[in-house]
């Protein structure tokens, strides 16, 4: 069966959109798999609450370039949360970073995005995804815990026989309870290594050579279960491979392939097995959504081919749905999804990890393709409520602010109705 069949087929099997929204979205815009027009929006006000004009999310303008933030002062250019994969929102979604462009790190109420405070930020911190006070910090030769609002560190850990150590670097993060990370740095003979390091014992587990792999190392993170090292090699052809490993150094899995995938997130399925869920740029899923299992690299087809840029999973109470940022415009998505390709462009919506194709619209970005620091990122809450996203607003080059839009999920309307968990859509 072809991919434009298989898409079709799911459209009407009824696995295709199901709008999201605080009131009831305009009755096209539930129709299943529609390719939608962009009717034209003015740019939000900052911090003034607004709704998209097609799925009827809830939407507010959270940053503003040059605007004064949290003791500091936005940047001219840019004012937004890290990256897709760095949870923007601490725990308990009370707080909530921006770092880019902000001189520093600039913590916002996680509820009313207003500004709280600014701290200058050692090394490369990720929030801890249990505790709500916390950060998980690695800085040069030692990993530590810092509480943003109280300024402090909770505990420290040195690594003596270590140099230039970083979490990742960029795009590392922490196991889903906490407990694990990965650390990149320069081992006592000036080698590059990584090791999974136990944050409760400061347990280092032994290192992976990492110049014995392929190409140049890009970052090293630890999967969502904390059983397996992923690392990311670029190649002088340009090729990004990855590499698996077990949490004790073992090799697992070399996926020579390029960007197959990439670009992506990690979590783990129902049954356990932790998998990347990302863009495939490799034949014969090219620019496909897929899932790739890290114990065996069995794929799943997520998505057709379409204008995916990134996929985040950082929504790790609400496991089962990738968040995906899309560029692109209609002439590249073309006339209708009997074309094979995704339908979607310049939005964020969240995709069913089970392969059913089942998808959520959420927000259309009005995000002109520009450079990295316009790229849309999107990243959810940890349980998912809400979603981080940046745009131009339309402005090629113009001054990036990042947007809030609210999931209403049909399980969170049932349980404030009193109706039992388990009966709701998950």
């Amino acid at each position: 069966m072809t991919v434009r069949r298989i898409f079709a087929a799911a459209a009407l099997a009824g696995t295709a959109l199901v709008a999201t929204a605080g009131r009831a979205a305009p009755e096209d815009a539930g129709a299943s798999n529609a390719l939608l027009e962009t009717p034209a929006m003015a740019e939000p006000a900052y911090l003034q609450p607004t709704r998209d004009p097609v799925f009827g999310t809830p939407l507010v303008r959270i940053t503003a370039p040059e605007r004064p933030m949290a003791g500091g002062r936005c940047g001219v250019r840019y004012c937004t949360h890290r990256y897709s994969t760095a949870q923007a929102w601490n725990a308990d979604q009370s707080l909530l970073v921006i770092v880019n462009g902000c001189g520093g790190a600039c913590f916002l109420n996680g509820r009313t995005f207003q500004p709280l405070f600014r701290r200058d930020m050692a090394g490369e911190c990720e929030w801890h995804p249990t505790d709500p006070a916390a950060m998980i910090c690695v800085d040069g030769r030692a990993v530590y815990v810092w509480l943003p609002r109280a300024n402090r560190r909770r505990t420290f850990q040195t690594l003596p026989t270590y140099a230039g150590a970083q979490f990742g670097p960029y795009k590392g993060n922490p196991s889903a309870d906490g407990e694990r990370i990965v650390v990149r740095a320069r081992d006592a003979q000036g080698r590059r290594v990584a090791f999974a390091f136990d944050l409760a014992t400061g347990r280092i587990h032994p290192p992976i050579d990492l110049g014995k792999l392929e190409g140049e190392n890009n970052y090293c993170t630890i999967s969502a279960s904390g059983a397996y090292i992923v690392c990311g090699q670029n190649l002088p052809d340009e090729k990004e491979t990855l590499y698996v490993f077990t949490a004790d150094g073992e090799p697992v899995q070399h996926w020579a392939e390029h960007h197959r995938p990439g670009h992506g997130d990690l979590t783990t399925d129902p049954d356990g097995a932790d998998v990347y869920v990302g863009i495939s740029k490799s034949d014969p899923d090219r620019f496909h959504v897929i899932k790739r299992r890290l114990s065996d690299g069995r794929i799943t087809d997520l998505l057709p081919y379409g204008q995916v840029s990134h996929a985040s999973l950082r929504n790790t109470r609400r496991p089962g749905w990738v968040f995906l940022s899309f560029t692109g415009d209609r002439q590249a998505v073309g006339g209708t999804p009997d074309n094979g390709k995704a339908p979607f462009y310049q939005e964020v919506l969240a995709l069913r990890t089970d392969g059913s194709r089942t998808v959520r619209r959420i927000a259309q970005t009005r995000n002109a393709a520009a450079d990295y620091w316009s790229e849309t990122h999107a990243a959810p809450s940890p349980d998912g409520s809400r979603v981080i996203w940046s745009s131009n607003w339309g402005r090629a080059g113009g001054p990036v602010s990042d947007y809030v839009t609210t999931v209403d999920w049909p399980d969170s309307r049932s349980r404030a109705a009193g109706e039992p968990a388990e009966e709701a859509e998950r």
